[in-house]
């Protein structure tokens, strides 16, 4: 794989981190990680388009070697990308995003319908019907998550890289070895005492009690020009937005299934993803 160039640019008074790959005079291709992820993850489908496209991969906010803000509702994310593609002149742009990346891209490109050429979101709708129709009371929720954050732990330290590897293996046994290696040694720090620690901040394992409420998040999603590509994994647990309507807010979107693949569908089925992806982005 092609070692990628280090950038970094400032949001919100924090320092933010991203990797770039290939010409920068190339049209851009923004690739946005998921929740407890970092940018190096991209790392080999980066390398898969990087021979015509200047492909920008940023570590979210509290998250790889970007600074930790302590809280991280959505918003906060959605401000970062809009600060980075201002400060980098990327539009217009192609996205790629996963779960959490998924979802700051489409609301990114609802409200700025001109600023991306074409989107694609792996898992990236949020929460599901079911789930927000189960949800706790606002009041409940906001005592939870108050709790919740002061019972938030320094970062687990683990006794050696190999240690960090075999955990992040056995939570994403789809990975292939040498990738679960990859990954992990892109994604910890050294502690200076021979022990290492996953880089996101641990507050990242509390999430915000408030979130758009599903009449606003359907109002973004019809709000977005781009075509846009909804990839979900066959064997994930995310729900399917054809099944559970919520693809019909799409002015223009295909929802396409993976099959053998779990949330981290362009992982689990990589030359697929790719192929599907090169595929939608030419057309």
């Amino acid at each position: 794989m092609t070692a990628p160039a280090r950038l970094s640019y400032v949001s919100q008074g924090l320092r933010l981190n991203a990797w770039t790959w290939g010409e920068e005079d190339a049209p851009p291709l923004v690739l946005l990680h998921g929740v407890r992820d970092h940018a190096r993850a991209w790392d080999r489908i980066a390398d898969a388009f990087a021979g015509r496209y200047r492909v920008i991969a940023p570590d979210l906010r509290g998250h790889g070697d970007s600074q930790w803000s302590g809280f991280y509702p959505t918003e906060g994310y959605l401000y970062d990308l809009a600060e980075m593609v201002e400060t980098l002149r990327l539009a217009p742009f192609d996205l790629i995003g996963h779960s959490l990346g998924g979802n700051i891209g489409l609301r990114y490109a609802a409200l700025f319908p001109h600023q991306v050429r074409r989107i694609v979101a792996i898992e990236g709708l949020s929460h599901s019907p079911l789930s927000m129709e189960t949800r706790q009371p606002i009041e409940t929720r906001l005592r939870a998550w108050i709790v919740s954050a002061r019972a938030v732990r320094p970062p687990r330290r683990y006794a050696s890289l190999g240690e960090a590897t075999a955990r992040l293996a056995a939570e994403h046994p789809r990975l292939p070895a040498d990738f679960a290696a990859h990954l992990t040694a892109h994604g910890v720090r050294d502690n200076g005492d021979g022990t290492v620690s996953f880089k996101f901040d641990p507050a990242l394992r509390v999430f915000p009690a408030v979130e758009m409420i599903p009449e606003e998040a359907a109002r973004l999603w019809s709000l977005v020009e781009a075509p846009a590509l909804l990839i979900y994994g066959a064997q994930s647990w995310a729900s399917n937005p054809i099944q559970d309507g919520r693809a019909r807010h799409f002015r223009n979107a295909e929802v396409l299934t993976l099959e053998d693949a779990g949330h981290w569908a362009h992982h689990d089925r990589r030359e697929a993803f790719v192929a599907l992806v090169d595929t939608f982005l030419k057309a």
